[in-house]
């Protein structure tokens, strides 16, 4: 929907003019234009894809600039709880392209800028009026990687990259390897799980088994057997290479549960310590798993008791806090950002706030308070904190400053956004990081736009945002009828993934924080597009000048198909 006529909405129209908290910079009303955004990348590793002193309390206290509800006006922004302690410091990294369970996260939102808020209201209006977001799931009974597409007349072989290459014209970049399956699944499939990197090895989790690949030519250097089914893991290893993932605690299809912690050395495959963390009360017994790493810490999270290990042993650092307030999720990286859920009642309505915690003591180094009913659905970007938020059938993105008080929020325009994430939110299962589509820097944040259809095909654009006015301030269009999904930011320029479909190849390419148009840096052969296309919602990576994809999840009829499925596809010059 396009924004109201005029540089700011009659009064009586849409009510007076929204206030922020005292001592955030006023949002400019909105006008014809697109507001700017500040981008701040997720902790990842490099080169992959990935002031007073009141203490918080469990509800935000009355605010006087808060709107009363009617005219179609937007929430207050929620309360700020000043810091505690100084500043945090650290760097972001990036975000890589997730999508593992096949959700498309605000692909059908209606994003509708309202009077001087700069807040999107998304009523997910998908064409059937129900003002409802929409999360489209996949079928998990198709099949998402290894099926025969068009034209493809059926064949189960995955074909060799050797095979792939002998159609590369000049330009092109080479198939490195590919690693098929190779696992018998279970009836309709299963996730995947990286892929991590940890010096020269490439590792991915399926099922049952965990696997490291030379990084170079794809040879399997270990594989490591499971005893359960893997049910969730961090979207990052430690710098030295150790990971802790989740496995079931029996082979039960309706009883069992996700609680068994596993420690593994990807440069080795050798498996370290082992331990259950076991469900206590209902909240808890509900609720899913969400994990993180930080520096040397793992967190395993659910809604009642969420629980941090040291990843060199298996010590635990500190579990379920005192009082009404509980984490249940946190980003991984190099800021520790977390999501707070306060409810003193079960009958109470729940109070969500944003934290970032030290990771050897959990303590709250700023809190950062929700308008009640507002819900905490993602992190985008942890430096600075760009926090994705939702409340039935509402979305909108608030933007921090590094100390956690109130900066800006994001103003839509006339575009509606499209992102990729484990879940529609980490409530309902998945990690509060790691979502395809948003990347950050300083001072703005990359947007993938919804993408639209016609005879042509399929396109969408990346959208710039200036933080410290919640405006956009650039679009830049996909190459050719194509889709662009920002991953991280490669030195100051965004990095950006070149979706392939059937008959025309992927890429990965950068974007000047300026805009303009898109630079490859490596654009893979059409010979290999029909596999390339075949991968379920890739997680795409690029590290040391490759880049890596990897289908998140992998479904066939048969055996046969499905042992053959492309997991792994890698390119490099």
């Amino acid at each position: 929907m396009t924004q109201p006529p005029g540089p700011r909405p009659p009064e009586g129209s849409f009510g007076a003019a929204y206030d922020p908290p005292p001592g955030a910079p006023r949002p400019a009303p909105p006008g014809y234009g697109y507001p700017p955004q500040q981008p701040g990348p997720y902790g990842r590793q490099p080169g992959t894809y990935g002031p007073g002193a009141q203490q918080p309390g469990p509800y935000a206290p009355p605010n006087p600039y808060a709107q009363q509800a009617g005219h179609g006006f937007p929430p207050q922004p929620p309360t700020v709880t000043a810091p505690q302690g100084g500043p945090p410091s650290g760097p972001g990294g990036g975000g890589r392209f997730r999508g593992r369970t096949g959700v498309v996260v605000g692909a059908v939102l209606a994003v509708l800028l309202l009077a001087g808020g700069g807040i999107w209201l998304a009523t997910g209006d998908d064409g059937g009026g129900t003002g409802k977001p929409v999360a489209k799931k996949s079928d998990h009974t198709a099949k998402p990687s290894g099926s025969p597409g068009p034209d493809k007349g059926g064949s189960v072989t995955g074909p060799a990259a050797a095979e792939l290459n002998a159609g590369r014209k000049p330009g092109e970049a080479k198939v490195a390897w590919l690693a098929e399956n190779g696992v018998d699944l279970p009836a309709y499939g299963e996730d995947a799980y990286g892929p991590w990197f940890a010096g020269d090895i490439v590792a991915k989790g399926m099922y049952r088994k965990v696997t490291g690949y030379a990084a170079a030519d794809g040879t399997e250097k270990w594989s490591l057997p499971l005893p359960t089914d893997l049910c969730a893991a961090p979207t990052l290893p430690t710098e030295d290479g150790k990971i802790v993932v989740a496995v079931e605690d029996n082979v039960s299809e309706d009883e069992a549960d996700c609680s068994v912690l596993q420690m593994i050395d990807l440069r080795t495959g050798k498996a370290g310590w082992k331990k259950t963390v076991p469900r206590t009360g209902l909240q808890d017994a509900l609720s899913h798993v969400a994990m993180s790493v930080n520096g040397g810490t793992v967190t395993f999270g659910r809604t009642g008791n969420t629980s941090a290990f040291r990843i060199a042993d298996g010590k635990e650092l500190f579990g379920r806090r005192e009082g009404v307030c509980q984490p249940y999720a946190y980003t991984s990286g190099a800021r520790m950002i977390g999501a707070v859920s306060c409810q003193v009642e079960p009958a109470d309505p729940v109070q969500d706030e944003v934290q970032e915690v030290d990771p050897t003591t959990g303590a709250a180094k700023w809190t950062y308070r929700l308008k009640p009913g507002w819900q905490v659905d993602h992190v985008y970007s942890v430096s600075p904190p760009v926090i994705s938020i939702k409340q039935e059938g509402k979305w909108a993105i608030a933007v921090l400053n590094d100390n956690g008080t109130y900066r800006s929020q994001l103003a839509g325009g006339d575009e509606n956004y499209a992102v990729r994430c484990d879940e529609d939110s980490v409530a309902e299962g998945g990690n509060l990081d790691g979502c395809a589509g948003v990347t950050a820097d300083s001072g703005r944040v990359y947007l993938s736009t919804e993408p639209k259809t016609d005879k042509e095909g399929e396109s969408n654009k990346i959208v710039a945002f200036d933080l410290a006015t919640g405006k956009a301030v650039w679009k830049a269009a996909a190459p050719g009828r194509r889709l662009v999904w920002p991953l991280r930011m490669e030195g100051t320029d965004v990095l950006v993934h070149v979706e392939a479909s059937y008959r025309t190849p992927g890429s990965v390419a950068t974007l000047a924080p300026t805009g303009g148009n898109l630079r490859t840096l490596l654009k893979h052969p059409a010979s290999a597009a029909g596999t390339e296309s075949s991968l379920f919602e890739p997680e795409v990576a690029y590290e040391g000048g490759r880049s890596v994809l990897m289908a998140t999840r992998i479904s066939a009829d048969d055996d046969e198909e499905e042992m053959a499925a492309t997991a792994l596809l890698v390119f490099g010059e």
